[in-house]
Protein backbone atom coordinates (compact mmCIF):
# COMPACT_ATOMS: atom_id res chain seq x y z
CA UNK A 1 0.00 0.00 0.00
CA UNK A 2 1.52 3.04 -1.14
CA UNK A 3 2.27 6.22 1.49
CA UNK A 4 -0.47 8.24 0.45
CA UNK A 5 -3.08 5.15 1.18
CA UNK A 6 -2.36 4.99 4.60
CA UNK A 7 -2.02 8.83 5.65
CA UNK A 8 -5.91 8.54 3.90
CA UNK A 9 -6.74 6.03 5.88
CA UNK A 10 -5.25 7.46 8.81
CA UNK A 11 -7.56 10.52 8.09
CA UNK A 12 -10.47 8.66 7.67
CA UNK A 13 -10.36 6.90 10.99
CA UNK A 14 -9.81 9.90 12.80
CA UNK A 15 -12.90 11.47 11.15
CA UNK A 16 -15.09 8.60 11.82
CA UNK A 17 -13.64 8.17 15.86
CA UNK A 18 -13.78 12.13 16.19
CA UNK A 19 -17.76 11.73 14.56
CA UNK A 20 -18.45 8.91 17.42
CA UNK A 21 -16.89 10.90 20.38
CA UNK A 22 -19.51 13.84 18.75
CA UNK A 23 -22.52 11.17 18.70
CA UNK A 24 -21.46 10.19 22.23
CA UNK A 25 -21.43 13.73 23.82
CA UNK A 26 -24.36 14.81 22.07
CA UNK A 27 -26.47 11.73 23.53
CA UNK A 28 -25.32 12.80 26.92
CA UNK A 29 -26.05 16.54 26.25
CA UNK A 30 -29.64 14.92 24.95
CA UNK A 31 -30.47 12.88 27.92
CA UNK A 32 -29.18 9.85 26.68
CA UNK A 33 -30.67 6.41 25.26
CA UNK A 34 -34.36 5.66 26.49
CA UNK A 35 -35.61 2.38 25.58
CA UNK A 36 -38.89 -0.19 27.12
CA UNK A 37 -41.04 -2.81 26.23
CA UNK A 38 -44.37 -1.63 24.55
CA UNK A 39 -47.65 -3.05 24.88
CA UNK A 40 -47.14 -5.54 21.60
CA UNK A 41 -44.16 -6.80 23.70
CA UNK A 42 -41.86 -4.97 21.05
CA UNK A 43 -38.46 -3.79 22.98
CA UNK A 44 -38.04 -0.14 21.93
CA UNK A 45 -34.96 2.35 21.84
CA UNK A 46 -34.76 6.00 21.18
CA UNK A 47 -32.86 9.48 22.05
CA UNK A 48 -35.54 10.49 23.56
CA UNK A 49 -39.14 9.20 25.87
CA UNK A 50 -40.86 6.94 23.54
CA UNK A 51 -44.18 7.77 23.12
CA UNK A 52 -45.33 4.03 22.53
CA UNK A 53 -44.40 3.74 26.45
CA UNK A 54 -46.20 6.28 27.68
CA UNK A 55 -48.19 4.23 29.83
CA UNK A 56 -45.21 2.28 31.01
CA UNK A 57 -41.82 2.55 32.60
CA UNK A 58 -38.83 3.58 30.13
CA UNK A 59 -35.13 3.49 31.38
CA UNK A 60 -32.98 6.17 30.62
CA UNK A 61 -29.57 5.05 29.76
CA UNK A 62 -26.17 6.26 29.30
CA UNK A 63 -24.18 6.07 26.10
CA UNK A 64 -22.21 3.01 27.72
CA UNK A 65 -25.17 1.05 28.04
CA UNK A 66 -25.84 2.14 32.57
CA UNK A 67 -29.10 2.77 33.48
CA UNK A 68 -29.48 6.56 34.52
CA UNK A 69 -33.10 6.08 36.16
CA UNK A 70 -36.32 4.77 35.11
CA UNK A 71 -39.46 6.91 34.14
CA UNK A 72 -42.87 6.08 35.16
CA UNK A 73 -45.36 6.14 33.16
CA UNK A 74 -46.76 9.94 31.88
CA UNK A 75 -49.83 10.55 33.80
CA UNK A 76 -53.03 11.85 32.09
CA UNK A 77 -54.89 15.19 33.35
CA UNK A 78 -56.95 12.74 35.71
CA UNK A 79 -54.02 10.90 36.99
CA UNK A 80 -52.23 13.94 37.58
CA UNK A 81 -55.19 15.65 39.37
CA UNK A 82 -55.81 12.54 41.37
CA UNK A 83 -52.47 12.25 42.61
CA UNK A 84 -52.16 15.73 43.87
CA UNK A 85 -55.17 15.33 45.65
CA UNK A 86 -53.35 12.36 47.49
CA UNK A 87 -50.31 14.40 48.06
CA UNK A 88 -52.94 16.92 49.64
CA UNK A 89 -54.20 14.50 52.07
CA UNK A 90 -51.00 12.90 53.41
CA UNK A 91 -50.01 16.81 53.78
CA UNK A 92 -53.29 16.92 55.67
CA UNK A 93 -53.10 14.13 57.58
CA UNK A 94 -48.94 14.54 58.83
CA UNK A 95 -49.79 18.32 59.61
CA UNK A 96 -53.38 16.82 61.63
CA UNK A 97 -50.96 14.17 63.82
CA UNK A 98 -48.05 17.30 64.47
CA UNK A 99 -50.80 19.53 65.56
CA UNK A 100 -52.33 17.09 67.71
CA UNK A 101 -48.51 16.38 69.16
CA UNK A 102 -47.88 19.84 69.91
CA UNK A 103 -51.48 20.34 71.60
CA UNK A 104 -50.37 16.89 73.61
CA UNK A 105 -47.10 18.59 75.04
CA UNK A 106 -48.84 21.37 75.31
CA UNK A 107 -51.61 19.93 77.69
CA UNK A 108 -49.26 17.66 79.43
CA UNK A 109 -46.90 20.53 80.65
CA UNK A 110 -50.02 22.34 81.92
CA UNK A 111 -51.32 19.31 83.49
CA UNK A 112 -48.22 17.58 84.28
CA UNK A 113 -50.16 15.23 87.10
CA UNK A 114 -53.96 14.67 88.13
CA UNK A 115 -53.63 17.11 91.28
CA UNK A 116 -52.81 19.72 88.95
CA UNK A 117 -56.08 18.81 86.31
CA UNK A 118 -58.25 18.53 89.64
CA UNK A 119 -57.40 22.49 90.71
CA UNK A 120 -58.06 23.32 87.43
CA UNK A 121 -61.72 21.91 87.17
CA UNK A 122 -62.26 23.07 90.94
CA UNK A 123 -61.60 26.74 89.82
CA UNK A 124 -63.92 26.54 86.48
CA UNK A 125 -66.66 25.26 88.53
CA UNK A 126 -66.16 27.42 91.21
CA UNK A 127 -66.08 30.48 88.57
CA UNK A 128 -69.73 29.09 87.28
CA UNK A 129 -70.99 28.29 91.05
CA UNK A 130 -69.67 32.41 91.48
CA UNK A 131 -71.89 33.68 88.64
CA UNK A 132 -75.02 31.35 89.41
CA UNK A 133 -74.65 32.70 92.85
CA UNK A 134 -75.37 36.15 91.72
CA UNK A 135 -78.04 35.43 89.24
CA UNK A 136 -79.82 33.71 92.75
CA UNK A 137 -79.43 37.04 94.27
CA UNK A 138 -80.67 39.05 91.38
CA UNK A 139 -83.65 36.61 91.69
CA UNK A 140 -84.42 36.71 95.27
CA UNK A 141 -83.93 40.88 95.31
CA UNK A 142 -86.71 40.83 92.22
CA UNK A 143 -88.93 37.97 94.32
CA UNK A 144 -88.91 40.86 97.38
CA UNK A 145 -89.79 43.34 95.24
CA UNK A 146 -92.33 41.88 93.53
CA UNK A 147 -93.73 40.76 97.16
CA UNK A 148 -94.40 44.60 97.14
CA UNK A 149 -95.83 45.15 94.05
CA UNK A 150 -98.53 42.23 95.42
CA UNK A 151 -99.13 43.96 98.44
CA UNK A 152 -99.61 47.59 96.72
CA UNK A 153 -102.23 45.36 94.48
CA UNK A 154 -104.40 44.35 97.91
CA UNK A 155 -105.61 47.65 97.49
CA UNK A 156 -106.97 46.95 93.79
CA UNK A 157 -108.25 43.25 94.67
CA UNK A 158 -111.25 43.84 93.88
CA UNK A 159 -111.07 45.24 90.31
CA UNK A 160 -107.34 45.32 89.48
CA UNK A 161 -107.94 46.78 86.36
CA UNK A 162 -108.59 50.00 88.48
CA UNK A 163 -104.62 49.95 89.51
CA UNK A 164 -102.39 52.14 88.10
CA UNK A 165 -100.75 51.62 84.92
CA UNK A 166 -97.07 52.21 86.44
CA UNK A 167 -97.47 49.70 88.90
CA UNK A 168 -99.16 47.11 86.16
CA UNK A 169 -96.13 47.87 84.13
CA UNK A 170 -93.66 46.93 87.20
CA UNK A 171 -95.29 43.89 87.97
CA UNK A 172 -95.04 42.62 84.38
CA UNK A 173 -91.50 43.77 83.86
CA UNK A 174 -90.89 42.22 87.31
CA UNK A 175 -92.13 38.94 85.87
CA UNK A 176 -89.94 39.69 82.87
CA UNK A 177 -86.92 39.60 85.26
CA UNK A 178 -87.82 36.75 86.96
CA UNK A 179 -88.07 34.20 84.07
CA UNK A 180 -85.25 35.49 82.35
CA UNK A 181 -83.20 35.28 85.75
CA UNK A 182 -84.63 32.02 85.90
CA UNK A 183 -83.35 30.99 82.35
CA UNK A 184 -79.78 32.40 82.79
CA UNK A 185 -79.54 30.37 86.41
CA UNK A 186 -80.64 27.09 84.28
CA UNK A 187 -78.03 27.37 81.89
CA UNK A 188 -75.34 27.79 83.99
CA UNK A 189 -76.29 24.31 85.41
CA UNK A 190 -75.51 23.52 82.06
CA UNK A 191 -72.67 25.19 81.98
CA UNK A 192 -71.38 23.49 84.91
CA UNK A 193 -72.13 19.57 83.59
CA UNK A 194 -70.32 20.67 80.31
CA UNK A 195 -67.37 21.77 82.31
CA UNK A 196 -67.36 18.70 83.91
CA UNK A 197 -67.80 16.77 80.86
CA UNK A 198 -64.95 18.36 79.02
CA UNK A 199 -62.71 18.02 82.13
CA UNK A 200 -63.54 14.18 82.03
CA UNK A 201 -62.99 13.40 78.38
CA UNK A 202 -59.40 15.48 79.78
CA UNK A 203 -58.76 13.55 81.68
CA UNK A 204 -58.78 10.50 80.09
CA UNK A 205 -56.49 11.54 77.57
CA UNK A 206 -54.36 12.90 79.77
CA UNK A 207 -54.28 9.73 81.69
CA UNK A 208 -52.70 8.01 78.42
CA UNK A 209 -50.33 10.67 78.00
CA UNK A 210 -48.97 10.49 81.64
CA UNK A 211 -48.66 6.52 80.85
CA UNK A 212 -46.49 7.15 77.78
CA UNK A 213 -49.09 6.04 75.20
CA UNK A 214 -47.85 7.99 72.17
CA UNK A 215 -48.92 7.44 68.84
CA UNK A 216 -45.63 7.55 66.74
CA UNK A 217 -45.61 9.97 63.55
CA UNK A 218 -45.69 8.57 60.49
CA UNK A 219 -42.66 9.66 57.95
CA UNK A 220 -43.06 12.57 55.00
CA UNK A 221 -43.30 9.54 52.83
CA UNK A 222 -46.08 7.61 54.60
CA UNK A 223 -49.37 7.92 52.64
CA UNK A 224 -52.79 8.22 54.10
CA UNK A 225 -53.70 4.01 54.98
CA UNK A 226 -50.04 4.70 56.68
CA UNK A 227 -51.14 7.83 58.94
CA UNK A 228 -54.74 5.93 59.56
CA UNK A 229 -53.18 2.96 60.72
CA UNK A 230 -50.73 4.36 63.13
CA UNK A 231 -53.11 6.10 64.96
Amino acid sequence: MSTSAWILGGVLLATLGAECAWAQSQSGATGGIYTCVDRNGRRLTADRPIAECADREQRELSPSGVTRRQIGPTLTEIERAALEAKRRQEAEERAKIVEERRRERVLVARYPDKAAHDAERAAAVQMVDEVTATAEKRLADLRAQRKGFDTEMEFYKKDPNKAPMSLRRKIAENGDSIAEQQRFIAGQDQEKRRVHARFDAELAHLRKLWDGHRVPLPSAGAGPEEAAASR
